[in-house]
């Protein structure tokens, strides 16, 4: 039997195969949960249908800006499948003028939106599904270590992801008392799509490859083994806390020096 037999599991943010929600959405049906997908707009839809297939899934169309869109899939996912057990949260949107430069630099607009995309988007959802979410599921979102920690030119991104933290334990609390758990997945840098809008991001990878305890980089499934545990009833008691994937950098205090050749 798998961990997730007999679960339902929401997974957002898939934009193609090498997206983070792609690596948990596989992992998650891989231990037995059904998979329940969304994309927003013609430009990801053929992806997002395509994995859902490949897992035996659904797909639905969802723009977690407009509410309208949050209620028709909360409608739809009663439809066709009642209650889900499992939400994952893994939608981040930052212009990519905010991901250079200075802070203070950053329009009124772009920050607005940088924040309702990537942090309001968690309780919007958990609005929209509340009465779709079962009793004992559990909450997930994707976040990095630049929510707590300056990462030169990650800049809005990590201000937003300090916010949806913040929403992960307020949310916990708000749904304790039905045993739903809220937990955050910090991940380290992982290529993707969108994580290559962020200047120098090949710096970034190559240094935490070099810095990291366990000297390498992370991959999209090494976050879903987490997310399965997470979603799992091995994680009963967890809630509140962010979980690390990074092969333990945030550990680091400091800089290893290189080893010397010989």
């Amino acid at each position: 039997m798998g961990l997730l037999d007999g679960k339902t599991a929401l997974v957002t943010g898939v934009a193609n195969r090498w997206s983070i929600a792609t690596g948990i959405a596989r992992q998650l049906h891989e231990h037995g949960a059904k998979i329940v997908l969304t994309y927003q707009g013609d430009r990801v839809q053929g992806e997002v249908e395509k994995l859902a297939a490949e897992l035996g899934g659904t797909s639905y169309p969802c723009d977690v800006s407009s509410d309208a869109s949050l209620a028709g899939l909360a409608a739809q996912i009663e439809r066709d499948h009642g209650k889900i057990d499992t939400l994952v949260h893994s939608i981040a949107f930052v212009n990519k003028e905010d991901l250079a430069g200075k802070v203070y630099v950053t329009s009124r607009s772009g920050f607005a939106l940088a924040t309702d995309i990537s942090a309001f988007s968690l309780i919007a959802l958990t609005n929209a599904l509340i009465d779709v979410l079962a009793d004992g599921g559990s909450i997930m979102a994707i976040t990095y270590f630049g929510s707590t920690t300056i990462v030169p030119n990650y800049n809005i991104a990590g201000i937003v992801k300090a916010a949806l933290e913040s929403i992960v334990r307020y949310l916990s609390y708000d749904l304790g008392d039905r045993g739903i758990r809220v937990n955050a997945i910090s991940a380290g840098p992982i290529s993707t799509a969108s994580s290559r809008q962020v200047r120098d991001f090949k710096k970034m990878l190559d240094k935490v490859a070099a810095a990291a305890p366990l000297r390498r980089n992370v991959t999209p499934e090494d976050v879903g083994h987490t997310a399965v545990y997470l979603a799992s009833d091995l994680s009963l008691a967890v809630t509140s806390d962010v979980h690390f994937v990074d092969a333990g950098y945030h550990a680091m205090g400091m800089y290893p020096e290189p080893a010397s050749a010989g």
